[in-house]
């Protein structure tokens, strides 16, 4: 009897025209991802009714909740259609390859999706609709692998015997090394940075009207926040002076490979809080600083993320 192996599982995913409303088969792109919960669970209520002895009666089912993460490597191509999937539709530039995707914080459409998981050997594909990501977190690092976690909120999920999806587009994957990665402020490179993390999320709002079928509406996007952590070796007061004086600074968070391939989140208006330096014995001194974006009145919006890669544009594969 075959049983479920994460080895071949296998995960298609799909941009919505209508929410909710899975793609036609064949526009799917095969994607590639480390572990994933995405999926759906309906609880169940215990009976709080007496008078019918020691034994209860049968539960009744409580609303479906849909949602799950998938974690992401790093990756030029795979990542602007995550890009996409959180901040809407980029600006692309290039009259061929490589192509630059600029996409910005601030929008107030967010493209839904379906993704499916399927497990072949048993088999079972589990198509889940009205997904829209609600936030991105990696960290930054000296070495090991690089892996994002996005994560989502959605609709519903269908289960099939096979599959949905059709035959599936395949990308080459070229990952981003931790040793790709650099952290700059104010366009230079930030010195003595140990490690740092970034987190954006969209705040997602789930619509939870009264449905028959259990599910909700929607997911509207609310206040977006962008933050992070950044730990340095104490060997300068430049943070520590602009933490004191209160003034915002540009923070670049970047992964390059070479020029047809890279991605660059821009903080455009970053703050940070005064630290408190630690000293644990005769190793180095050093400082976390907890920061947060804000919007920049001069660009007009808190971030901007450009991805460099080969495709055309991010719609549906046909």
């Amino acid at each position: 009897m075959p049983r479920a192996q994460g080895a071949r599982a296998q995960m298609a995913l799909g941009f919505e025209t209508v929410y909710g409303m899975p793609p036609a088969a064949n526009s799917f792109w095969k994607m590639p991802f480390a572990s994933t919960n995405l999926g759906s669970d309906q609880p169940l209520l215990n009976s709080e009714l007496l008078g019918y002895g020691r034994d209860p009666l049968p539960p009744v089912k409580d609303a479906i909740t849909a949602d799950g993460d998938v974690a992401v490597p790093l990756d030029p191509r795979f990542l602007a259609i995550w890009f996409k999937a959180l901040m809407g539709d980029p600006t692309t530039t290039g009259a061929s390859a490589p192509y630059s995707h600029e996409f910005q914080t601030g929008g107030w459409t967010l493209p839904s999706m379906s993704v499916e998981v399927g497990h072949p050997e048993v088999p079972l594909y589990s198509m889940v609709s009205g997904v829209v990501a609600n936030s991105i977190t990696w960290n930054m690092q000296r070495s090991g692998l690089v892996t994002a976690t996005v994560a989502c909120v959605a609709q519903g999920e269908t289960d099939a015997t096979s599959s949905s999806a059709g035959t599936l587009e395949e990308l080459d994957l070229t990952r981003f090394g931790s040793f790709n990665g650099a952290i700059k402020r104010e366009g230079s490179l930030l010195a003595n940075v140990v490690s740092g993390s970034v987190t954006y999320t969209n705040n997602l709002d789930r619509v939870e009207t009264i449905r028959a079928d259990g599910k909700i509406d929607g997911a509207d996007p609310s206040v977006a926040a962008l933050t992070g952590e950044i730990v340095v070796r104490f060997a300068d007061t430049v943070l520590r002076d602009q933490a004191e004086a209160g003034d915002p600074c540009e923070l670049e968070f970047s992964y390059v490979k070479d020029a047809a391939n890279s991605m660059t989140l821009t903080a455009h208006a970053v703050y940070l809080p005064r630290p408190r330096k630690t000293v644990e014995g005769p190793g180095g001194v050093q400082a976390t600083y907890a920061w947060q974006a804000a919007l920049d009145p001069i660009t007009g919006r808190m971030a901007s993320v450009t991805i460099v890669n080969d495709m055309a544009d991010l719609n549906n594969p046909t």
